[in-house]
């Protein structure tokens, strides 16, 4: 595996007691989005639409034609300035016709850029095939893309765009009505068994009842108070802002192809030492040419020269006493001078010796 000179390592210091709002942690079940796609042509491109090889794009602009009464042979519909697109949006809960979404807009054929076109008059369906809203307007990369026989210079994602507030809704999801619910089931956005507790402690602490329960590692039911009946709304707004201390997993994530390691803050091992050092092997090519004098008789030699040097360096050892924690795992690890490809190693090795006790996740 090649590895990338440049790694990341970052490192989750804790700082103090953190605390996030309940609203930054949790779900409400029935309170949710829905994703919208549709299939469209961006036009006005200035030659980097499709070529005549994408042939659905001329099937789709000579089926468009055919609408406005303009009938044409697909065999003479030579295109450059128009694109075959798939574009997406994200439908937020609760949204009501007339307003406006961004979409995106990703090229399907083999156009090479999107700049400066406009996509046209696109229906965009949910999951049931309705059409729930209408896409139209000016593409926007944010880059460009521009070469020659040669040579080629591309910022960002040239076949990729985005067309701000470009979707009409024409159709609502429905959707319950929270205010007349006397039960609500809120899900967290991690697993864990101790923050979901502590989320169920803190509502019954605030609505001074016992209220919520903790069902399982990531759900809680809460029942309505009889204050709160009809008033929902009011009250999924005063419990988003509880603070509540979300307990974080011991957890390594290591990311072998960019050399990328994240460690929890409550990572721990035991008692372990490691040592590490570098052998360096240095082959060098000096090949000397022996040139005979003019007229001569000799012929032209190249001599190889090759000269061979080998380092090894001294190998570093550091002791990891009982207990440490992540702050002592980073000073010993900087102490015996790893990189980021090194330090993935280590860190595989202790696992392996049983002393890291945590979850040690490699993507």
């Amino acid at each position: 595996m090649k590895w990338l000179t440049v790694a990341l390592l970052i490192l989750l210091f804790p700082l103090g007691v953190f605390a996030a709002r309940l609203k930054d942690l949790m779900e409400v079940e029935g309170v949710r989005g829905n994703y919208l796609v549709g299939y469209g042509v961006v036009v006005g491109l200035k030659g980097t639409g499709d070529g005549d090889q994408t042939k659905f794009t001329v099937q789709s602009v000579v089926n468009m034609l055919e609408k406005f009464g303009v009938r044409v042979p697909k065999e003479q519909v030579k295109l450059k300035n128009a694109a075959a697109v798939m574009v997406t949006a994200y439908l937020p809960p609760n949204v009501k016709p007339g307003q406006r979404i961004d979409v995106q807009v990703s090229a399907m054929g083999d156009a090479k850029s999107l700049q400066g076109g406009t996509l046209l008059m696109t229906p965009l369906v949910g999951p049931d095939g309705k059409v729930y809203a209408v896409a139209q307007g000016p593409v926007s990369i944010g880059g460009f893309a521009a070469g020659g026989a040669g040579a080629q210079v591309a910022v960002n994602h040239p076949t990729v765009g985005r067309v701000p507030n470009g979707a009409i809704v024409e159709r609502e999801v429905p959707a319950g009505d929270l205010n007349s619910l006397e039960r609500l089931t809120l899900s967290l956005r991690t697993e864990d068994f101790t923050t979901t507790q502590r989320v169920a402690e803190a509502l019954n602490q605030y609505l001074r009842g016992n209220y919520a329960k903790a069902v399982d590692m990531k759900t809680i039911e809460l029942e309505v108070p009889k204050e709160y009946r009809g008033r929902v709304v009011p009250l999924l707004a005063e419990i988003g802002n509880l603070e509540i201390r979300p307990d974080i997993p011991a957890k390594v994530v290591i990311d072998e192809r960019t050399g990328t390691v994240v460690i929890g803050e409550n990572v721990r091992i035991s008692k372990v030492a490691v040592a590490h050092g570098n052998l360096s092997v240095e082959v060098r090519e000096t090949p000397v040419v022996f040139q005979p004098f003019p007229f001569g008789q000799g012929e032209t030699v190249v001599v190889p020269r090759t000269e061979v040097k080998a380092r090894e360096e001294k190998a570093r050892i550091v002791v990891l006493e009982e207990g440490a924690t992540l702050g002592d795992l980073v000073r010993a690890l900087n102490a015996v001078g790893a990189t980021a490809r090194e330090l993935i190693a280590v860190l595989q090795a202790i696992k392996e010796a049983g002393a890291l006790h945590a979850e040690l996740v490699i993507m």
